[in-house]
């Protein structure tokens, strides 16, 4: 049976497209994002978290692990990440919920049962499911199939991908996908590459081949201060998007250090930018407006 890594399953999520949404979060991620908002999505396989502001230093985590990776050490709990295998032992024996483990195993049928519950907020405010990650489509085979059966049984259905796949399937993926959440981040290759590990042309591309099928599309741009808020790459992006008649819309998402706390429980550490002022980000809307774009704050 066909089964597929999730890290997070959000409800009454009001961010992630149209209407109250259903936010379903896979696990594994090719980008290495400096910024990343969901770092504990990056690895195709479950990751202890650590939060150590619930720990009471009791001893049961060191007791129990059958690999002896943790121990108290100075009055800290430590965990070896080398010897770690993520079995999540500890998790289950963990009295405050200081342990956790980012991400468990769905079926379709699942999956389906946890979008069918919030049917109503969908039929009420017009909204659906949206497929997240991490890169969903690193798990494009259970996505496809996914998304078919939420087609099946009428649900509105959304993708948000960084673009970075095959042409193959994201020509599959647009069969039974209402609405793209397509991230663009930075316009220029190499600092595409510095910033996120990989080159910008799949996506670029990928993002051209979406509007020629005709694919609903809503723009993405995650504003990094230092990293893409720059002149050049703003008017390089809104002269890019504005060719495309499929985008309905351009959504700038104000970076926030959330990520940075999340890489620490998971053993990690994440560079902290400036969160963008009032100022910046105004400055940036009316620069992709002039392009004749319909420019939005937040998703």
């Amino acid at each position: 049976m066909i089964k597929a890594l999730v890290f997070d399953i959000k409800r009454y999520a009001i961010h992630d497209g149209p209407g109250i949404r259903t936010s379903i979060f896979f696990k594994g991620c090719p980008l290495r994002c400096w910024w990343c908002h969901n770092p504990e999505g990056q690895e195709p396989y479950p990751e202890m978290m650590y939060y150590e502001n619930r720990c009471i230093i009791c001893g049961t985590c060191e007791k129990v692990c059958p690999l002896k990776a943790v121990s108290i050490v100075d009055g800290r709990v430590v965990t070896n990440r080398k010897l770690c295998d993520n079995c999540g032992v500890c998790v289950e024996y963990c009295p405050t919920g200081a342990r956790e483990l980012a991400g468990k195993w769905y079926t379709i049928q699942e999956l389906l049962e946890e979008a069918e519950a919030d049917r109503p907020f969908y039929e009420e405010s017009g909204g659906g499911v949206t497929i997240s990650g991490g890169e969903p489509l690193m798990q494009h085979e259970f996505v496809i199939r996914f998304l078919e059966e939420l087609k099946r049984v009428e649900i509105h259905t959304a993708v948000d991908t960084s673009g970075y796949v095959s042409k193959e399937i994201m020509k599959n993926v647009s069969r039974f996908t209402d609405l793209f959440l397509y991230d663009l981040k930075v316009m220029d290759p190499q600092k595409h590459l510095l910033y996120t590990g990989v080159r910008n042309d799949i996506i670029l591309n990928n993002l051209k081949l979406l509007d020629e099928l005709g694919a609903r599309i809503w723009v993405r741009f995650p504003l990094i201060p230092g990293v893409n808020d720059d002149e050049a790459n703003v008017r390089a992006m809104g002269e890019f998007v504005s060719n495309l008649k499929g985008v309905e819309q351009l959504n700038i998402l104000p970076y926030h250090p959330l990520g940075v706390s999340k890489a620490e429980r998971l053993g990690k550490e994440q560079k902290r930018f400036e969160k963008p002022n009032r100022q910046l980000i105004d400055k940036i809307m009316n620069i992709l407006e002039e392009y004749g774009l319909l420019v939005k704050v937040g998703g």
